[in-house]
């Protein structure tokens, strides 16, 4: 009988720890020998003789993968992987995934991707707000209440959540504009109500939302910055639900305190969960949630089944899918 292959599964509290750990080791095939630990160094021994780190939004440090000798696969259990150290992986010849060609998160990221825009657009937290103080709002909201039909929505990422969004944005009879650092065809373009390709610079001063589906990397650290920002339209607004570093927060609260844009939907902030130091929960004309674009009751259950069907498959010998390292 052969020996059992080790997983040390990585679920961060914020995110479920144990207990959803628990709930991802049950879906793993009988003779696999599953860890469940809120953080990579919590459990020496397994981290040891881990052949598999799936995590969940958990870190995966230098020293954790030095420390894994038997360490063959990292999992993200996430469309990004910015919480693992790719360079130290690759020195060591581990592989990372993700679970990108899965689709599992693309449908709850894009409808909150919507609801942030609307409530932007029909400004739904100062009316609720207003209301519940005893403030009937209408005339001096009324001024500032948008419609999405007829309007510009940039999409920076036409990836498979990109896509997602930008179908939609169809639907409320928007145009697309993209930017990406290639075409995505003219078939997808029509099928996606005549999207056009166009620089990230001349997406900014004509959308009149835009939205981040692309991952955090160094060449996308502070994509948008405050000379980015400057190019948004005054009646503009942006919405993130990719990664908060994306974004400098403190430009954008700088524009928005400012008066530069009209206002931001915020879903991902640097670091997780924000300090209350961040000035963007104070700033004026902001809509935001905390990382929940992703963690729909269906969603969750896509994400596990994602993650253990490409780590068990790996164990099994079958090529992995989705190598982003």
């Amino acid at each position: 009988m052969s020996a059992p292959r080790n997983v040390l599964a990585v679920v961060s509290a914020h995110v479920g720890g144990r207990r959803a750990g628990a709930a991802l080791a049950g879906l793993f095939p009988a003779g696999t020998r599953v860890t469940v630990v809120e953080t990579a160094d919590e459990d020496p021994d397994a981290l040891r003789e881990a052949h598999v780190i799936v995590t969940g939004l958990g870190p995966v440090t230098a020293e954790h993968i030095a420390a894994a000798a038997h360490l063959e696969l990292i999992q993200c259990a996430s469309h990004g992987f910015d919480y693992v150290d790719l360079v130290a992986a690759r020195a060591r010849g581990v592989l990372v995934c993700n679970i990108g060609s899965s689709g599992a998160e693309k449908q709850n990221v894009a409808e909150q991707t919507f609801a942030l825009m609307l409530a932007l657009a029909k400004r739904l937290v100062p009316a609720h707000t207003a209301l519940v103080d005893g403030d009937w709002a209408l005339p001096r909201l009324q001024r500032s209440i948008t419609e999405l039909s007829g309007k510009t929505l940039g999409v920076v990422g036409l990836g498979h959540i990109g896509q997602e969004v930008a179908r939609r944005a169809v639907a409320f009879d928007m145009g697309v504009v993209y930017a990406g650092p290639r075409s995505v065809g003219p078939e997808t373009e029509a099928r996606l109500g005549g999207a056009r390709h166009v620089g990230l610079d001349e997406l900014l001063r004509t959308s009149d939302y835009v939205t981040l589906h692309v991952p955090l990397k160094d060449e996308t650290r502070h994509l948008i910055d405050a000379e980015r920002l400057a190019l948004l339209k005054p009646t503009a607004f942006l919405v993130n639900t990719a990664r908060g570093a994306l974004i400098d927060q403190d430009a954008l609260a700088d524009a928005l305190e400012a008066g530069a844009l009209a206002g931001a939907g915020i879903d991902v902030f640097d670091p997780e969960p924000p300090t209350p130091a961040l000035r963007l929960l104070k700033a004026p004309g902001v809509v935001l949630s905390p990382h929940v674009a992703g963690v729909t009751r269906e969603t969750l259950v896509r994400i596990a089944l994602a993650a253990v069907r490409n780590a068990a498959g790996f164990l099994a010998g079958k090529p992995p899918h989705d190598v982003v390292s």
